[in-house]
């Protein structure tokens, strides 16, 4: 009776801990107005923010760069409860960058940093971005 109990208790646990894996961060899908800083170390002046909006889904939860001329990928995605870690490669006018993002959200808000570096050359840029939910995807 025990060895029964043990068993139908270990299954128990194991589908709990699945459905928790699999549910995802605190996040509602929804359009969102994304505010991104960016720091470049050295630099004599400081950038002023920038806004942008994006569809986020739960199979689309890191905000994407809304640069003009920039096409980048993401290229590996992990989430462990409210936090999304990614890593990203762009390629540009200015060069090809790569760089890894991380973001915990907070039902309909986020914060985090980007960090990015161009490849082949000693320059990095961090990036603080914020996010708040502002309505349904069009």
């Amino acid at each position: 009776m025990l060895k029964k109990l043990f068993a139908v208790s270990a299954i128990l646990l194991a589908v709990i801990s699945i459905s928790f894996a699999s549910s995802g961060p605190n996040m509602q899908e929804g359009m969102w107005e994304i505010t991104s800083k960016m720091e470049m170390p050295g630099m004599p002046m400081e950038m002023p923010p920038t806004k942008h909006t994006q569809c986020l889904t739960n199979k689309d939860l890191a905000p994407q760069s809304s640069q003009p001329g920039q096409e980048c990928k993401i290229t590996q995605t992990k989430v462990v409860g409210n936090t999304v870690t990614w890593t990203v490669l762009c390629k540009g006018q200015g060069g090809n960058m790569k760089g890894t993002g991380k973001i915990t959200y907070s039902g309909n808000s986020f914060k985090g940093t980007i960090k990015m570096s161009m490849i082949g050359e000693n320059m990095e840029m961090i990036c603080h971005i914020s996010g708040h939910r502002i309505g349904d995807c069009k």
